[in-house]
Formats: structure tokens, sequence, C-alpha cells
């Protein structure tokens, strides 16, 4: 893990403080919890197998545009993997409103999760705009090790992330598990 600096991101163009170390690709993935669909506490690791390599990511809100087209792009990802990946993707956004934006039937290999009561995704995962109780974009790869093959915090919350670095890391993990 990263020292315990101030780090940001900005909000609206504006730097905006993050609370929570900086993980960094071959840190072990934390096993945080959020609220599912169903209002119960899940562990965000043990959603799927571990044998599944995971893409967790966190957006300030399903609701915007960025957030809206970076889910929908990586739900389109997963789905050309075969099983091999699944999306988790974590936001403030109550359980009601996630499942609005996945009318009410997330895609295959697709999961949603509300960090809304314990913003434990947030401070583990070092997302957390503490003033703004929001999570900040970041977009993690985590390998049947359970550590993560790739870790990308998006300086601007309004900008996509790296997908094509993403979704090299997912095919790295996929192929190194077939050895």
């Amino acid at each position: 893990m990263s020292v315990d600096a101030v780090r940001t991101a900005l909000w609206g163009g504006k730097p905006m403080e993050l609370e929570g170390l900086a993980l960094e690709t071959g840190d072990m993935a934390p096993d945080a919890k959020a609220v599912d669909a169903n209002q119960q506490l899940q562990s965000v690791l043990s959603l799927v197998p571990s044998s599944i390599v995971k893409i967790i990511t966190t957006v300030p809100s399903l609701d915007t545009g960025v957030c809206s087209g970076e889910t929908h792009r990586f739900e389109a990802e997963v789905g050309k993997l075969g099983g091999q990946a699944c999306l988790i993707t974590v936001s403030m956004d109550l359980p009601f409103a996630q499942g609005r934006f996945c009318a009410g039937a997330p895609k295959p290999n697709t999961y949603f999760l509300s960090d809304h009561r314990l913003a434990d995704v947030g401070v583990k995962y070092g997302v957390l705009f503490k003033e703004l109780r929001l999570l900040s974009r970041a977009v993690f790869v985590v390998g049947q090790d359970g550590k993560l093959a790739h870790a990308q915090y998006v300086n601007d919350t309004g900008a996509h992330p790296d997908y094509e670095a993403v979704l090299a890391a997912v095919r790295k993990e996929i192929d190194g598990n077939k050895n």
C-alpha cells in the first residue's frame, strides 16, 4: 500500500480529499462489505467464487452519463469473457436506484452494491470523498489469488477509466489461470 499521504481527485474541476490509503497492483484486495439489492450486507470478494476474475468499479452515481457509460461498457466486455470474469459496481446510490439502473435484473456476471450504509468500500479502497460522502471513480482487477492485478484511480471523476489497460489485466489473469 502507499504511504499515508493526502490524496485528492477532481470533483467538478475542484480537488477534493479522498479518505483511505491508495491500493497498488500486487496488494491483497481488501474484503469490504456493502449492501445488495435486498438490503443485506455482502462481502465484495465473496459475491462470486475466487476462481472468477473480478472487475470492481467504484463510481459516484449510476445516474450520471460517465458512470452509466462506464458500467455499460464493462458489462458488455464481461459478457464476452464466457463467465471467467465478473463486474462488481459499487456506488453510494441506494439499492432501489441501482435496481432502477439495471431494470431490476443485472446482466449475467454483473453485480451492484451500495456503499451508502457503511462506506466500507470507500475507505478500504481509498475512494471515499468524505466531505461529499460519494465514491470517486476507480477500477480494480482482482485475480484468483485475491491480489490486485490492476488498480486505477481516475484523477477526474468526470473522465472515463483506461478501459484497455483494465481489460488487458483481466485477459492476463484469465490466460494465467489456464496454465
